[in-house]
């Protein structure tokens, strides 16, 4: 078994031994395209979503050096028309490009080194080929393609890892992108393959108005087209899975779901899916599988306006077309929203950028207290406390955190409106929303209530109603609850409630609370 050549199945073997969702239907699009002008397909996803199962799974599909048959029979896949013709019919490549970016090699040396292993192996697998070039793998490929009338399923596995690990850097990004162009535009060089899959969190970087490899057909997170349910957990793959596993869907809906994929609907990350249902547990999975300072570099002060909107679940329009996929040539901010559009952090209706569910939502909080966004970091770094002192009735020490909040938050212009105010008690309470559903304006009784607070289901926790007043006291918030039957109103709770009144006076700037408990007997 090779490094990066005959390599098997074993890669899809482990994916299949545990709890596998059937995304073999990829195959049969892959078969469709294969030999064709189509046969290059670019496929980008954020960290965590699939590409690697995917690409073991194709190279186990492909690859003519093992027997597959037992690994697909019982998949989607089989019931294909292309099943049998492609079949480990094809001499295969998976070249995972984290293998060498994990090696500690020097941007000088890194392309010249996969290039250098890469041809060492060709010739070690088929050493009587008569080698143009024995140092150049785009003609070793054609030599051994030519010599034994065998075309080959080239695949890479985070094709974009060099330009990350490498960001900015002019000589690898050259270097690289170069390599992939010899091998893939290349008129000469098109006919060793029958088809090229390509993975990565970046789609290929662009110069000027056009890819570098603009014969590669493009499905990412902006622009999935028809292969977006394969990458991803659809709906009704994660309802299947809540049910086979007895755990609730709407929470691992709230946590995990949101990535708008086109006509496709919404996508749920794979990863955070399983650890979920691994753990019996709903956490920010994501953080886990990646540095907990990768978004803070990304965030700044003169984005505070545009963070503040996404964190209270608002979208934001983002212009996509002006980013060329180099995270090291981040200049304005719509090449930063798309920037973050493509590693994840946020999803795209195709217009609009919103963070898509609770474990991202989390993230971000906790990534903008590290970062230099002004008061907007102070009041989450004290969220936490707010909450802790409305639960515990400690009203005054509320006043006093929202009054600091009041100040960070607002300026001159905003500080006396009442979206002022609301901006501040809903971001002082950002900590809250682990364990609460936040509805503003919420219809109970006899009006609104401007904002409640449910528990997510599984906490045992009081809900939240609160009411805000101007130039009045907040005693008198507390009385229009009562009045106006707000509790009452609460159908998806049953349990004790808090109400909470602030009042904000215009004039001395004073800000009160007023918390009392009020039993919900529905």
């Amino acid at each position: 078994m090779g490094l990066f050549i005959n390599k098997g199945n074993d890669g899809f073997q482990q994916s299949r031994n545990g709890e596998y969702v059937d995304k073999s239907g990829l195959i049969g699009f892959m078969n469709s395209v294969l030999n064709t002008e189509h046969q290059y397909v670019c496929v980008t996803r954020a960290r965590r979503f699939g590409k690697t199962i995917a690409a073991k799974m194709l190279y186990a599909y492909y690859d003519k050096s093992c027997d597959s048959r037992a690994l697909f029979e019982d998949l989607e896949i089989a019931t294909d028309p292309t099943f049998e013709q492609h079949l480990n019919k094809y001499p295969a490549i998976y070249l995972d490009m984290t293998d060498f970016t994990s090696r500690g090699l020097s941007a000088e040396d890194f392309v010249a080194t996969v290039e250098k292993t890469l041809c060492r192996e060709l010739q070690t697998v088929w050493p009587d080929i008569q080698y143009s070039d024995a140092s150049s793998l785009p003609f070793s490929l054609v030599n051994i393609a030519q010599a034994t009338g065998e075309k080959f399923i080239f695949i890479i596995d985070e094709w974009d890892a060099p330009l990350r690990e490498f960001k900015g850097n002019d000589v690898v990004e050259k270097e690289w992108v170069g390599l992939l162009r010899s091998m893939f535009k290349s008129a000469t060089v098109q006919t060793a393959f029958a088809g090229v899959y390509i993975t990565g969190i970046l789609p290929i970087v662009r110069y000027n108005t056009q890819s570098a490899l603009n014969n590669f057909q493009e499905y990412n997170l902006i622009t999935p087209k028809v292969i977006g349910k394969y990458l991803g957990f659809t709906e009704e793959d994660v309802k299947n899975l809540c049910e086979k596993h007895h755990m609730p869907f709407e929470q691992m809906e709230a946590w995990y779901d949101g990535y708008q994929l086109g006509r496709m609907g919404h996508i749920f990350n794979p990863n955070s899916v399983m650890s979920a249902i691994r753990n019996r547990e709903f956490l920010s999975y994501w953080a886990a599988t990646g540095a907990g300072n990768e978004l803070v570099p990304y965030l700044s002060y003169e984005l505070r306006e545009d963070v503040q909107l996404l964190l209270a679940g608002e979208s934001i329009y983002v212009d996509t077309y002006s980013f060329d996929n180099r995270l090291g040539d981040i200049d304005t901010r719509d090449k930063l929203f798309t920037a973050l559009i493509h590693l994840g952090y946020l999803s795209y209706d195709g217009r609009k950028a919103r963070i898509p569910n609770l474990e991202l939502m989390l993230y971000f909080g906790s990534s903008i207290k590290r970062a230099n966004l002004g008061g907007l970091t102070h009041v989450l770094s004290r969220s936490e406390e707010v909450l802790d002192s409305i639960l515990a009735g400690k009203s005054d020490r509320v006043a006093a955190l929202l009054a600091l909040s009041h100040d960070d938050i607002c300026g001159a212009q905003e500080y006396n409106s009442e979206q002022g105010l609301y901006t501040t008690l809903r971001e002082s309470l950002f900590f809250a929303h682990q364990d609460y559903i936040f509805h503003r304006e919420y219809p109970s009784g006899k009006g609104f209530a401007d904002l409640v607070l449910i528990p997510r289901p599984g906490h045992n926790l009081p809900a939240l109603v609160v009411e805000l007043k101007y130039d009045k006291d907040a005693a008198s918030a507390i009385d229009q609850i009562k009045e106006r039957n707000y509790p009452a109103k609460i159908q998806e709770y049953s349990g004790e409630v808090l109400l909470v009144g602030v009042n904000y006076d215009k004039d001395t700037k004073e800000h009160q609370c007023s918390i009392e408990s009020f039993s919900n007997l529905l």
